[in-house]
């Protein structure tokens, strides 16, 4: 067995998170907590609160993702200057 010298080390649980927009424990948490406070504080559904927390949680994640891919593209589009013509230029302009 070898290991490499170079080998990158090991990335907080932050920098992890943030990289592949995966929801960190700690915010599963707080959201589950958030959700058992507006159920009034009721026990015996902690369960489903955690799994709710962690779907919204990484709905907000994909979109987050998909908007920043968008936005990527759209960075990435030369700069175009778009003119509205008023009434009168349209009709001087569809003659």
């Amino acid at each position: 067995m070898t290991f490499e010298n170079d080998a990158s080390p090991i990335q907080s649980d932050v920098e992890d998170a943030s990289a592949n927009l995966a929801p960190s424990h700690e915010e599963i948490r707080r959201r589950a907590y958030e959700i058992y406070l507006e159920r009034n504080a009721d026990a015996g559904d902690e369960l489903d609160d955690w799994l709710r927390a962690e779907r919204e949680l990484q709905k907000v994640a994909l979109f987050a993702r998909d908007w920043n891919r968008h936005q990527d593209h759209v960075a990435s589009l030369p700069n175009v200057e778009i003119v509205v013509l008023d009434a009168a230029d349209r009709k001087t302009s569809s003659r």
